[in-house]
């Protein structure tokens, strides 16, 4: 997808909760097309490149440096999908899904309605003009506060 659009959820800072930080945690993004940055923004559906980041509504972003398909022999872009032994000292596939953390605290605090709609848009930038691409593909997010 190039757009992502959440279902509203609570947002924290209405309720004056003291929180020294607030995290977005994005997880399970997968990396194995191409490249962008992820823009993510608050209360703001309708949101395309021209969108700028000086918005109030804008949270921050996230970069994906993507691999753009796989070469090797069968089975080499293949994700295990068993658990690894405790023991393996090896790194992950270098597929794996990764785990993207946009720092919020001051986006968050910007917005004072009693429900907050997250959206994100994947966007390539390029030399002369950046576009939007089909890249923005990940399993949840969870939007964390800390005292």
């Amino acid at each position: 997808m190039d757009r992502f659009v959440s279902e509203p959820i609570h947002n924290p800072a209405h309720d004056e909760e003291a929180f020294q930080r607030a995290d977005l945690v994005f997880y399970g993004v997968d990396h194995s097309g191409p490249s962008f940055e992820a823009r993510v923004y608050f209360n703001q559906n309708a949101i395309d490149v021209s969108t700028p980041r000086d918005a109030d509504t804008f949270a921050g972003s996230f970069t994906v440096f993507g691999h753009v398909g796989c070469t090797g022999d069968a089975g080499h872009c293949d994700v295990p999908t068993n658990p690894r032994d405790p023991f393996d000292r090896r790194p992950p596939h270098h597929l794996t899904p990764q785990t993207k953390t946009v720092i919020v605290t001051a986006a968050l605090r910007r917005i004072s309605d009693a429900e907050l709609t997250i959206s994100v848009i994947a966007i390539r930038p390029g030399p002369e003009v950046a576009e939007m691409v089909d890249a923005l593909y990940f399993e949840r997010f969870t939007l964390l506060t800390y005292s």
